[in-house]
Formats: structure tokens, C-alpha cells, sequence
């Protein structure tokens, strides 16, 4: 571990029911911020995420799953419900994923949780939220970004939409119930109440939709999908170097200047296809053209100089292998290493964001197995008896 800062959440206790990535990733920056997370998870494989991943080996378990307790919990035999009612009761915040209804069918709704702790908040990721004609359909990530609008827009124009290497939807949901458990604890600050944040997929992708609403509502304006460029904003795109691609964005009229300082050509700032925002966002196609062809006489590192000399904000396209050798990211600790239970030292982002008094920390590297958790929260916390957990896992339920 790289530090062993208690984290802004210190003495928060968050029982993360669910799986797979809304709700496991919200569980994970939560903890990061440092609170104490237990994970119940299904007796026998446990969550999904422990086998998802790419790669021979399959590792991101190691990511969602850090600062966390792992307990097993049956969820659908009353034994169970009843078990994982005392454990949510003694938190301070529930995050579930589950289908809307869900918990209600194991009497473990919000209504009947918060008459036992009025101060519970509990933090719901669905497909499309928690009422609505479509809330009880099935809903994962991808489909929160196709009905959110980041599929459409996403893509070259002769194309299908295409999708980012990532789950964005998912991690997106995660992080507006992270933002809203942090405004609940707020409020349950002043007033002492808790309450129900209500976070869907395709709301949260919504979120980060900039204009798209707006422009269509007033112009009648359609965003279409425009490849590697955002139209009208130009020069910024991925340029084709003699070893490969480097990005830059030089569409301020001062910053393009310097852009034309350094590509030799001056006079193209006062060309008047170019000397203004809406001048080369008009001219776009033919500007990309001409920066491309001058990026295509140099290497990454001719580029990356003169784009430092110039001030002129640019950067290399990076891979995870690129990133583990850069000495800003090492400099600023944005990947660290942490010794996992079964595979050793394994290197992944840092907690994040970064806090000057309270910072946070991979503190616990994700559990190993389903439940190992299980003796010292279920006898500590709960004051269940060894005899008695024996029994409860002969019959199953954990």
C-alpha cells in the first residue's frame, strides 16, 4: 500500500449489495474516500466481476473490489433476508443494483428499512430508475448509453454507433449515486434524516450530453456522429505522425496562432478561412488536412517538442503500457502498486480524487474469496456465534 490515510469517510459503514459494475464501482469510490464496504455476495462463485476482465488472467476484480469486506449472503431464502437486514441496519449507506422491486420482494425496501433507521441512506442503481412505464424492464450499461444519446453520437458518420472500450454507463451511474450519497450525508448532517437517491443509467449518460437536448428543443439541431472531431471546433484531433497518432487542440484563436508559429506556416493565423473560431470550424475538413500534413514529417517526439515549446496543448495517445512509463503519472502517483491476496503485486490507478488533509488510499486489497469475511463481520459485528455461522452455511445460506 502506498498509504495508510483513513480517507475523508473514515467511520462511514457502507454494505454493497448487487454486482457486477454500477454498484460494486460506486461501493469502490466510497471506499477509496475511506469507508469501511462490505460486499455480500452470493454463496459459491460469488460476484461475476471476480471472472470479468480481458486478458488471460482476469484482474479488474482486483480494481472494483479493493477496500472491501467480503461476506455471502442468500438473498432469496428468508434466512438470508433476515441476515442481511441486521447487517444493513448497522450502516450508514446501502448501494444496490438490483432490478426495481427487487428488494421490496425481500422485505428489504427502502420504506420497511428506513422505519427501523430514519437515517439510512441508501443509494439505488437501475436501467431506468425506480418508477417510470419502463422501470421494471432489464437495463445494463450499454443500453443506458444508447437511450441516454452517447451511442448515437458515437462513431464515423458511414457507420453503425459504436461504443467506447469501456463501460462508461455503468461507472457513469456509479459515480452520480457516489455524488449523491455525499449530498445525503450532507443533508443527514443538519436534520438527521436519511433518504433514497434514485440513480438510472440512462440519466446518468443523459448528464453528459451537453447541448444535445437544448440544440434540438430550440434549432431543431440533430448532433450526428462525427468521427475523431467535435464539428466546428478546430484544429483538435488525433494527427498522423511518422510512428503514429498525437492529439492536439489548438482551436483558440491565440493558441492556433502559435500552432501556425510552429508549423513554419505564421501566415496562416490571418488566412481568412482560419483567423477565427467560426472561420475554421467551417473550413474544418481542410484544416485537419493541412495540420495533418505538416504532423506527417515528424515523429511523436519532433511534434511533442514544438508543441511544448509553443505552448500549445497536446499529448501523446496512450496505452496502459505508456502510461506505466510516463514520469508524470509516477510523479503524481496515478498508478500505484498494490499487493493483492493471491497474485502479488499488481499495479492500478490510484484512489482518486486527490484531498490535501484527508486523502484517499487503497488501504485493503480486494478479497480473494466469496464470504472470508464472513466470521468477523457476521461474529464481531452482528454477535453471531461460530455453531451458529456453521450451521447457516450447511444450510446455504451463507
Amino acid at each position: 500500500m502506498t498509504s495508510v490515510s483513513p480517507g475523508a469517510l473514515a467511520g462511514l459503514r457502507v454494505v454493497e449489495l448487487g454486482q457486477l459494475l454500477a454498484g460494486p464501482f460506486c461501493g469502490q469510490l466510497l471506499g477509496d474516500m475511506g469507508a469501511e464496504v462490505i460486499k455480500v455476495e452470493p454463496p459459491g462463485a460469488g460476484d461475476p466481476m471476480r471472472v470479468w476482465g480481458q486478458g488471460e488472467e482476469k484482474v479488474q476484480w482486483e480494481v472494483i473490489a479493493r477496500n472491501k469486506r467480503s461476506v455471502t449472503c442468500n438473498l432469496r431464502v428468508p434466512e438470508g433476508q433476515a441476515l442481511a437486514r441486521r447487517l444493513i441496519l448497522t450502516a450508514d449507506v446501502l448501494v444496490e443494483n438490483f432490478k426495481p422491486g427487487t428488494l421490496e420482494k425481500w422485505g428489504l425496501g427502502p420504506d420497511e428499512l428506513l422505519k427501523e433507521k430514519p437515517s439510512l441512506i441508501i443509494a439505488r442503481m437501475s436501467g431506468y430508475g425506480q418508477d417510470g412505464p419502463y422501470s421494471d424492464r432489464a437495463g445494463f450499461g450499454g443500453i443506458g448509453e444508447a437511450m441516454g444519446g452517447w451511442r448515437y453520437v458515437v462513431g464515423e458518420p458511414d457507420r453503425p454507433p459504436a461504443r467506447m472500450g469501456i463501460s462508461i454507463g455503468d461507472t457513469l451511474c456509479a459515480t452520480y449515486g457516489t455524488m449523491g450519497v455525499l449530498a445525503a450525508l450532507h443533508h443527514r448532517e443538519r436534520t438527521g434524516e436519511g433518504q433514497v437517491i434514485d440513480t438510472a443509467l440512462y440519466e446518468a449518460v443523459l448528464q453528459v450530453m451537453e447541448g444535445l437536448v437544448p440544440e434540438y428543443d430550440f434549432n431543431g439541431f440533430i448532433r450526428e456522429r462525427s468521427g475523431s472531431i467535435l464539428p466546428g471546433i478546430a484544429p483538435s484531433n488525433v494527427y498522423s505522425c511518422k510512428d503514429g497518432p498525437f492529439m492536439i487542440g489548438a482551436n483558440k484563436d491565440a493558441i492556433f496562432a502559435r500552432l501556425a508559429i510552429a508549423m513554419g506556416q505564421p501566415d496562416l493565423a490571418e488566412d481568412p478561412r482560419y483567423a477565427t473560431h467560426l472561420a475554421r470550424g467551417e473550413n474544418q475538413l481542410e484544416l485537419d488536412e493541412r495540420v495533418n500534413a505538416w504532423t506527417s514529417t515528424l515523429t511523436i517526439d519532433e511534434v511533442d517538442a514544438l508543441m511544448i515549446e509553443h505552448s500549445i496543448p497536446a499529448g501523446r495517445v496512450y496505452t496502459a503500457k505508456d502510461m506505466l512509463a510516463d514520469p508524470h503519472f509516477q510523479a503524481r502517483e496515478a498508478i500505484i502498486e498494490v499487493d493483492t491476496e493471491t497474485r502479488g503485486p499488481i499495479k492500478m490507478q490510484n484512489a482518486f480524487p486527490k484531498f490535501s488533509k484527508t486523502p484517499s488510499s487503497v488501504r485493503r486489497p480486494a478479497p480473494s474469496e466469496p464470504g472470508q469475511d464472513n466470521a468477523a463481520v457476521y461474529g464481531d459485528l452482528l454477535g453471531i456465534g461460530a455453531r451458529e455461522l456453521e450451521a447457516m452455511q450447511a444450510q446455504g445460506v451463507i
